[in-house]
């Protein structure tokens, strides 16, 4: 779509909005996370990033103000996605792209609807997240050039074998150092890594059609 037909906000293209928006869901997330553990009175990165929120029943914890930083943080990147997804639609972008996204960003904020302690709910769009983001990340190959589309299938591919092994061997095998919250983390970062290159990716491509 060339620039002067593309859909546009007060004069700023569909493709800048979504790439703002997926930049600050990489912010909003990592610095939301963050903050939460720092808050948290005994917390250890080998736990699961969702104790954050509430652990799990049948005896489940949570801490103030960890879990409504948690909680707004899961509420406030998932809206952020989608807010992106809607856009990459709006401006007519694959669908491969757009639609996995937006389901990426459902379950992201379905973490923050549902907290630990809300069974099975909690699980079931966790494991969305896990699995919509990593395949978001892979398809997203099919609508994005090289060298991006090679940077996606890594980042994506690396986070489904990450789920993959947590899922089979959880917090044991040669990774069992970590245990399964440091096993979580590296199913999650690499896709915060990738919304955010992604943002980048579609802001420098909106910066060149401005330019020519």
């Amino acid at each position: 779509m060339s620039p002067d037909k593309e859909p546009s906000v007060d004069g700023v293209a569909d493709t800048a909005i979504a790439g703002v928006a997926l930049l600050l869901t990489g912010g909003i997330s990592l610095l939301g996370i963050i903050t939460a553990e720092a808050y948290h009175p005994d917390y250890a990165t080998t736990q699961e990033i969702s104790d954050l929120g509430s652990t799990a029943p049948p005896n489940p914890v949570s801490y103030e103000p960890t879990a409504t930083i948690f909680n707004g943080t899961m509420l406030a990147s998932g809206a952020v996605v989608l807010v992106a997804a809607y856009f990459l639609y709006r401006v007519g972008r694959p669908r491969v792209l757009w639609l996995p996204l937006g389901v990426f960003g459902f379950g992201i904020f379905g973490v923050g609807v549902f907290p630990g302690d809300m069974t099975p709910w909690h699980g079931l769009f966790a494991l969305l997240t896990f699995t919509s983001g990593g395949i978001a990340a892979v398809l997203a190959a099919r609508a994005t050039p090289k060298p991006f589309s090679s940077v996606s299938v890594f980042l994506g591919g690396f986070s489904l074998a990450s789920l993959l092994y947590a899922l089979v061997l959880g917090g044991t095998g040669p990774l069992a150092g970590l245990e399964f919250g440091g096993i979580e983390r590296w199913v999650v970062y690499p896709l915060l890594v990738w919304v955010t290159g992604l943002g980048g990716f579609l802001l420098g491509e909106d910066s060149m059609n401005e330019a020519n």
